[in-house]
């Protein structure tokens, strides 16, 4: 398969996607939220795995708008992660269920705001243009010679080149992991995800057994994606918590410490041990 035909179809997988998920999110239900973030972070991994081939005008200006849409998204997405913490946390600590107004008045402020997004001119031109893009955008018909190699590599021959460079990267960023600052692991974070997220969109295009040991990576970088995502998540229902009065704030505090940091770290740092010696990308 083409690099070309590849791209439209991850892309357009993944478009669809958040498309599917656009009613349930506007009707507030956190499942279709979460779903339309996911779709949302594996296309942006698309268009970045697939660069330079998909580099034109027109690319700066649709990467612009899905930054917007993932920030309309990402403020209600980081209010549902606290409020159920706390919501479980209430269950051993009573008073906390109390304290989670603070909470839900924002969540629903931002909801509220984020419907608004999702139902405006703007989003709609983000589909329409972001579609339209994917399927014959200037970088389908560019004649360069370099265009029509980058068009018509072979997708195994790509991805290849691609992940080995992606795992090396993360793999050099996350060293010294519990010794990084919340930024810089955050970071590391976004590596592991797109990463992976590029290796999960492969996954039905390949059939080759060579990509047996990539599949088997995939357990690695998740576990580690799955650690980093929850320091991640604590360190933004601490800087939720700090913009909110009174008890709230307790609340998100109390609730969202850092306790499990040191284990979360070891964890993640044990998997990225394991994946440096299992090379599944590189040669």
């Amino acid at each position: 398969m083409a690099c070309d035909t590849a791209f439209r179809i991850i892309a357009r997988r993944h478009l669809d996607a958040v498309i599917g998920q656009h009613d349930g999110t506007c009707e507030g239900d956190p499942g279709a939220l979460h779903q339309i973030r996911i779709s949302l972070a594996h296309l942006r991994a698309a268009i970045r795995f697939f660069s330079p081939m998909v580099e034109d005008a027109i690319r700066p200006e649709i990467w612009t708008e899905l930054q917007w849409l993932n920030s309309q998204l990402g403020m209600v997405r980081d209010l549902d992660v606290a409020i159920e913490q706390i919501e479980a946390a209430s269950a051993v600590d009573p008073h906390l269920g109390a304290q989670l107004r603070s909470w839900n008045e924002k969540r629903a402020e931002s909801h509220r705001l984020l419907s608004r997004a999702l139902q405006s001119a703007r989003y709609r031109r983000l589909i329409e243009r972001t579609s339209n893009w994917i399927e014959g955008g200037p970088w389908s018909t560019k004649r360069s010679k370099e265009a029509i190699r980058l068009r018509s590599c072979p997708l195994a021959d790509h991805a290849a080149q691609r992940l080995a460079r992606w795992e090396k990267t993360l793999l050099r960023k996350s060293r010294k992991l519990e010794g990084l600052s919340v930024e810089k692991r955050h970071r590391v974070r976004l590596l592991n995800k797109r990463l992976t997220y590029s290796v999960e969109s492969l996954e039905e295009l390949f059939s080759d057994e060579a990509l047996e040991k990539q599949k088997a990576a995939l357990k690695l970088l998740r576990k580690a994606q799955r650690c980093l995502g929850q320091l991640n998540d604590d360190a933004r229902g601490r800087a939720l918590a700090a913009s909110l009065d009174g008890e709230g704030s307790e609340a998100g505090f109390h609730v969202l410490g850092g306790k499990r940091a040191k284990r979360l770290l070891r964890s993640a740092a044990i998997a990225y041990e394991k994946l440096d010696r299992s090379k599944p990308f590189r040669k």
